[in-house]
């Protein structure tokens, strides 16, 4: 699934709330994940948000390419993510912080990326089991 469709992005205050005070999270330099299960979804079985700090990132445009770096790296490799959470029947909200002080390049970034939503399957995997 090589898109990140309007569907897929988490923009509700409600559940952006919901998702930082009950929603579980694990660390991987740069990135910082928080994830929460969820049984209904309106149209995507994924809800991402990508964050940059703006106390870190004074400018606005370093903040926008960082988020336009982890939202292509994250379009290009969520089909095995998506697979894991159609095949167990599961939906996601899904936060991505991005918590390094300088901008990475994208092929580090990518890395991450990967890295990040393989122990993401872990992750569920141990929440459900």
């Amino acid at each position: 699934m090589q898109t990140l469709k309007r569907d897929e992005r988490l923009k509700k205050k409600q559940i952006i709330q919901d998702l930082f005070t009950t929603g579980n999270t694990f660390h991987q330099y740069p990135i910082t994940v928080l994830w929460k299960r969820t049984k209904d979804y309106e149209v995507s079985p994924v809800q991402v948000l990508f964050s940059v700090s703006k106390k870190r990132f004074r400018k606005a445009v370093d903040r926008n390419k960082i988020k336009r770096l982890l939202r292509e790296s994250y379009r290009k490799n969520n089909n095995d993510f998506y697979q894991f959470l159609n095949n167990s029947e599961n939906n996601c909200t899904l936060a991505i912080i991005y918590t390094a002080k300088e901008i990475l390049p994208y092929f580090e970034i990518e890395k991450k990326i990967i890295s990040v939503l393989k122990r993401l399957i872990i992750e569920y995997e141990k929440n459900i089991g």
